[in-house]
């Protein structure tokens, strides 16, 4: 099992910048994909940015392509999101996730709030 703990949230202005951390207790080389989620007050979680074990391959949600940027150092077990341009409705829990076939660990999520 491997533990994920989030940091680097915190209260932004719009147009603002933030660097999310996701440290890991054990190893993260061997996840397939490591992402990042969010979920908004009254909303679904969705998925943020994801990348894969080597980090050849990123996937971005529509709402976030050109903004943020997901990265992963599997030496250092962590994981990154830096997320630039805030938007007040960027607003929203993010939560790591870590993945592959059968085994599925989430954060306890960082607070993320961006002010108009």
């Amino acid at each position: 099992q491997v533990q994920l703990v989030e940091s680097g949230g915190g209260l932004v202005q719009a147009g603002g910048s933030l660097r999310l951390s996701c440290a890991a207790s054990g190893s993260i080389a061997r996840f397939g994909v490591m992402a990042w989620y969010r979920q908004a007050p009254g909303k679904q979680r969705e998925l943020v940015a994801a990348i894969t074990r080597g980090s050849d391959s990123t996937n971005y949600a529509d709402s976030v392509k050109g903004r943020f940027g997901i990265s992963r150092d599997n030496a250092k077990n962590t994981v990154y999101l830096q997320m630039n341009s805030l938007k007040p409705e960027d607003t929203a829990v993010y939560y790591c996730n870590a993945w592959l076939p059968g085994e599925n660990y989430w954060g306890q999520g960082t607070q993320v709030t961006v002010s108009s």
